[in-house]
């Protein structure tokens, strides 16, 4: 049967554009810009703007916003660069925020 709905996708909430799979989580205990969100190996369907620094509560990041291709929609970001050895696990991750997806095949 499960094969008939096909993979748990996460969505961007604004427009419904398929930006990542539910088997890409690594971890759902991390912290966006509004609340909660989930660290994923993997997106999809997204644009990706220029890379700057920021000091994020984990330490200093190189980081780049990650926005929906079709709506532009800011969903959150992808970790370019980690400085510190403990943080080198997310280069090249990616951060959505719980806020800006949602659910869709579940």
């Amino acid at each position: 049967m499960a094969e008939c709905i096909g993979p748990r996708l996460y969505s961007c909430y604004n427009c419904g554009n398929h930006v990542s799979l539910h088997d890409d989580i690594i971890s759902k205990a991390f912290q966006g810009r509004n609340g909660r969100a989930f660290l994923f190996a993997h997106a999809m369907n997204i644009d990706i703007g220029p890379k700057e620094d920021r000091q994020l509560m984990t330490g200093l990041h190189t980081v780049a916003d990650v926005y929906c291709c079709d709506c532009r929609e800011v969903l959150g970001w992808k970790y370019e660069r980690a400085y510190e050895e403990t943080q080198k696990y997310k280069e090249g991750k990616y951060i959505l925020e719980k806020s800006k997806i949602v659910k869709e095949n579940w």
